[in-house]
């Protein structure tokens, strides 16, 4: 109690009434409203639904080349996820054939390259999350450029290859034959 309330000594201890102490706090009603905020609007909630499946819906127009996503990278992503993504504070993003990752006994870093199944997740990951000091400040085209720069330096597009909403989602990640879908019948699905 040092520094508290120097000298004072609880002398009574206070019983909780008989009602609160049978009550359980799944018996205590939701109030309908909590008397602060307001609905969101229509126009707040369609700049907050950016989600891209798998399939690519939801991507937005936009195009990407690897060489300008490096420059980006260099300028915005370096410093949490090392030159060229392969190691900072951040994390690996780029699979490299490296003796730490030859290393017995220790798994090589999940990467872009080696772990994510769908080529979209990264494009809605970058955009949602990054840069770890400013998520979401990237536009569109800026993160079409990272995710093309990201997909050539794990070595899965060329260099020279143009992404689009209409091309990305067709790229097959070399992880993507390691998950299994879940299609399990008779319980709650989520679809």
């Amino acid at each position: 109690m040092v520094g508290l309330m120097a000298g004072f000594r609880p002398t009574t201890r206070f019983p909780l009434t008989p009602s609160a102490q049978t009550r359980s706090l799944d018996t205590i009603p939701t109030p309908v409203r909590f008397g602060f905020g307001r609905p969101a609007t229509t126009a707040e909630l369609t700049r907050l639904d950016i989600d891209v499946r798998p399939d690519g819906k939801g991507l937005p127009a936009g195009a990407g080349m690897a060489v300008r996503g490096k420059t980006i990278f260099a300028t915005k992503c370096a410093v949490c996820h090392g030159v060229g993504g392969t190691g900072g504070p951040g994390g690996a993003l780029v699979t490299t054939t490296t003796a730490t990752t030859a290393v017995v006994g220790k798994r090589p870093d999940k990467t872009i390259g080696n772990y994510w199944p769908y080529v979209t997740t990264v494009f809605d990951y970058v955009r949602r999350a990054m840069p770890f000091n400013e998520p979401g400040s990237l536009t569109d085209e800026e993160v079409y450029h990272l995710t093309a720069y990201l997909l050539h330096a794990n070595g899965i597009i060329d260099e020279k290859a143009v992404i689009t909403a209409q091309t990305l989602p067709k790229v097959v990640m070399p992880a993507q034959k390691l998950f299994i879908p879940d299609d399990r019948r008779g319980g709650p699905e989520i679809r």
